[in-house]
């Protein structure tokens, strides 16, 4: 990934200066995705780069061109963002072997197996799938917090290629926006 990097002369935010000081891209994102920063951050680096005062990579400029993450405000008064895919989930909660599960929310696995388990509603069958995943022996810890690991992990796993749900390696690649599991901060991007 090619980091942001200014051309000229710019004030820019501190939330820009962390990117440019740390050599991150902008789908290296530090913010949780869709959240206000996050899109700030995309928004600042669009303006700069419309100026010919800041350079991105070719991973980066997808997004500077387009209208990803661009607020339109809609007729009723509701405001959106253009280009976004959201991934709906209606129902939070379901029933796995007689009992109640949150869909879609890793946790500690406190029986035997891997470190975490997600519940995940099949969308052809419509039952919930149980995902386990993480090391087995629970030796090795997730250093999330580490720019490097994050990167390094990510491409050891393919992560940009995994897109079903339905596997841990989805879930695996995306732990680190889990921070409820290991009571950390929560990470943008692939793990």
């Amino acid at each position: 990934m090619t980091p942001i990097s200014l051309i000229t002369e710019a004030e820019i935010s501190e939330k820009l200066e962390y990117h440019l000081n740390e050599g991150l891209s902008l789908t290296e994102n530090i913010y949780r995705p869709y959240s206000d920063n996050f899109f700030t951050l995309i928004n600042e680096v669009r303006e700069l780069y419309n100026q010919n005062k800041i350079q991105v990579g070719l991973d980066d400029r997808w997004i500077v061109e387009s209208d990803f993450g661009k607020q339109v405000k809609l007729s009723n008064g509701e405001v959106v963002r253009l280009e976004v895919p959201y991934i709906v989930e209606q129902i939070n909660e379901a029933e796995y072997k007689g009992r109640k599960v949150q869909l879609g929310r890793p946790m500690r696995n406190t029986g035997g197996g891997k470190k975490y388990v997600v519940y995940v509603k099949n969308p052809s069958t419509g039952k919930v799938k149980k995902i386990s995943f993480g090391d087995v022996k629970g030796g090795l810890s997730a250093k999330v917090s580490n720019p490097e690991a994050r990167r390094k992990f990510a491409s050891r796993h393919n992560c940009k290629s995994k897109k079903d749900r339905m596997t841990a390696g989805y879930w695996a690649c995306r732990i680190n926006r889990y921070a409820h599991l290991w009571g950390g901060k929560t990470y943008g991007g692939y793990w």
